[in-house]
């Protein structure tokens, strides 16, 4: 991006922030191009979407949100109506560079990313938005280990400089608010990066490569969930580790340490809760108890 020539460039996020936070110090430092900013969701939260408008100012964007659902709930979206809101809220279908959220989002995990990820893409494949390459943020947070942090080996990765980020931090904690504990202020990157694709076919792989990734949580596969359930956190928790003696629980042997037989008894009615899942097949039970598996992309 370091051509004089200003470029066309469409950021498409889920949130007002996730601009900001993923993409604000690259669209601070190049303000000779014409950034449109379109954000999916919250219209109708009238305290986002003005702040949302307060930072289009500031990165010197235009830009336009939209008011898809973005309940607790979090249910997946119809994928042909998403593509076609998207649609409905781009200025154009022709642009030098498309910037949005990684296939696997920025962190552990969001499904809106994800379905905006796979949208756009899709509509760059199939040729309904045009542009000569197009770019997905990237970050990972170890699992939930960590803060969300740049990629270094991603193929655009750039440390902020100092005045940058302290603008990108401001727009975080002032221009949207959030308190300086937060999680959204302590996530905020000192570096960014990007994963590059320069043709859509590229692009659509790693949709792909992604879902293959997730399929098990979409195909009731029993075994294939237990497995990762007998390698998860979750299974391999420390309150398991409590009583006296020796305890099989199908193959996998615990000792316990000496204590006393209320704790014994209380960490058996626990492992036998634990594990009446596996004596009702409930997919949803299991495919929530999965999520935190060491396995887990």
């Amino acid at each position: 991006m370091n051509s004089k020539k200003s470029k066309s460039i469409a950021v498409i996020v889920a949130h007002p922030d996730d601009e900001t936070l993923w993409a604000g110090g690259t669209i601070l430092s190049h303000p000779s191009n014409k950034w449109f900013i379109v954000c999916l969701c919250r219209a109708s939260d009238s305290d986002r979407s003005a702040r949302f408008y307060k930072a289009l100012k500031l990165l010197k964007s235009e830009g336009v949100i939209g008011d898809l659902d973005d309940g607790p709930t979090q249910e997946p979206l119809n994928e042909t109506e998403l593509e076609e809101y998207i649609l409905k809220l781009l200025p154009s279908t022709h642009f030098d560079l498309i910037i949005t959220h990684d296939s696997k989002g920025e962190y552990t995990r969001h499904l809106r990313h994800e379905e905006v990820n796979k949208a756009v893409i899709k509509l760059w494949y199939n040729g309904k938005i045009f542009a000569d390459e197009l770019w997905t943020f990237a970050y990972e947070d170890g699992k939930k280990a960590y803060f969300p942090r740049a990629i270094e080996k991603a193929n655009i990765f750039d440390i902020l400089q100092e005045q940058t980020w302290l603008k990108k931090y401001k727009m975080i904690t002032e221009t949207y608010g959030f308190e300086k504990n937060s999680w959204e202020a302590e996530s905020t990157p000192l570096a960014e990066a990007f994963w590059q694709f320069k043709d859509s076919h590229s692009a659509n792989k790693s949709i792909l490569k992604t879902e293959k990734e997730l399929n098990i949580f979409r195909t009731p596969d029993l075994d294939v969930l237990k497995s990762m359930y007998y390698k998860s956190k979750v299974y391999f928790d420390d309150k398991i580790t409590w009583g006296k003696g020796t305890f099989h629980l199908s193959g996998t042997i615990r000792k316990f340490k000496a204590s006393n037989s209320n704790k014994t008894k209380k960490t058996l009615r626990f492992i036998e809760n634990e594990m009446k899942i596996f004596y009702k097949p409930d997919i949803e039970l299991l495919k929530a108890s999965c999520n935190n598996s060491i396995d887990y992309k």
